[in-house]
Formats: C-alpha cells, sequence, structure tokens
C-alpha cells in the first residue's frame, strides 16, 4: 500500500513536469500554447452552456413531476423479485445523468444506513463502476457539434446497467446481504 500511496503523490507533479521538458526540448512557446488552449477551452465551454441547462431541465422535471416516484413503485416487485434493493435504484437511474445527484443520493444512503452496510457498499461501488454518461455525452457531443449520438447513448448506458448489477452482484459476493 506504500508503494500506491507513493506513486499517487508524485503521478501528477512528474506527469506535469514531463509535459514542460518535452515542451522545452521541441521548443514549443510554453505560456503562448497555454494560454491559447486556456482561450479554446472558455469558448468551448459557452458553446456547452446551452447543452447542459437542458440536460440539468430534464433531470430536475424527472424528479419533480412524481415520474421517479412513479417509476420505482411500478419496478419495486420486480426489483424485488431479482433481488436488487430498489433502496439503490434512485442511484443507478440517476448515475448516467448527473455525478452530484447520484452523489448526495450515496451521502443520503450512508446516513441512513451506514457507510458499511450493504447498502452504502453496494452505493459506493456503484458510484465508482459507473459513469456519468449523458453527461459525458453531452459534453463531448456538444463540444464538436455531433448531433445524431447514434449508438453511444446505447453502449454507454447498456455498460452503466451492467456496472449497476455488477455492483450489486459483486458487494453479495465479497461481504454477503
Amino acid at each position: 500500500m506504500n508503494v500506491v500511496a507513493t506513486v499517487s503523490a508524485f503521478a501528477l507533479p512528474v506527469t506535469l513536469a514531463t509535459i514542460l521538458v518535452v515542451g522545452l526540448v521541441r521548443r514549443v512557446p510554453l505560456y503562448e500554447s497555454f494560454v491559447e488552449g486556456a482561450k479554446e477551452g472558455f469558448g468551448t465551454s459557452v458553446n456547452l452552456i446551452p447543452h447542459l441547462i437542458a440536460m440539468m431541465v430534464a433531470v430536475s422535471v424527472f424528479r419533480s413531476s412524481g415520474a421517479l416516484g412513479f417509476l420505482m413503485g411500478v419496478l419495486h416487485p420486480l426489483l424485488n423479485r431479482l433481488h436488487f434493493p430498489s433502496e439503490l435504484l434512485p442511484l443507478a437511474l440517476l448515475r448516467p445523468i448527473s455525478g452530484s445527484g447520484s452523489l448526495a443520493l450515496v451521502t443520503d444512503l450512508f446516513k441512513h444506513f451506514g457507510t458499511d452496510s450493504f447498502l452504502g457498499r453496494a452505493a459506493s461501488t456503484m458510484q465508482g463502476s459507473t459513469d456519468t454518461t449523458l453527461y459525458v455525452l453531452t459534453v463531448y457531443f456538444g463540444s464538436v457539434g455531433i448531433r445524431d449520438p447514434r449508438y453511444a447513448v446505447k453502449v454507454g448506458l447498456l455498460s452503466d446497467l451492467v456496472s449497476v448489477i455488477a455492483s450489486v452482484w459483486a458487494v453479495t459476493w465479497m461481504f454477503g446481504k
């Protein structure tokens, strides 16, 4: 464990130093390149604002309208048959959309059930093994102007589903229920 901590402590400084040294060796104007990149990043951020606002509004409408609660009620019997804790359903649904929203749900699960409970461990594993797929696609595709995400959404959400199922399975296998 000591080796991992040491490597982690030096990973970022070594990476930055390597970039600076390679830039100096190749005679790249480092400061000017940094400023130019920052300008491009700012423009990209401004272009992404409408996409991000649309996604946040959709999430708020889904939660505020009661659709999430309705969906949980409809799926509860099925989840019981599959031995999937219904308390994890909101996290499984929200995680592909919002990282901070899903983190708030995990924190709430910690408060109610404890960090070392089955639900706490499963939520932690789920949070770490899934991604904010729709957010990532919104940012990346919005920044380069892709209008038809086609298979990316399907594959991303399928991988999130597999990760959710694998998270519950792994925690059950490792710690029991």
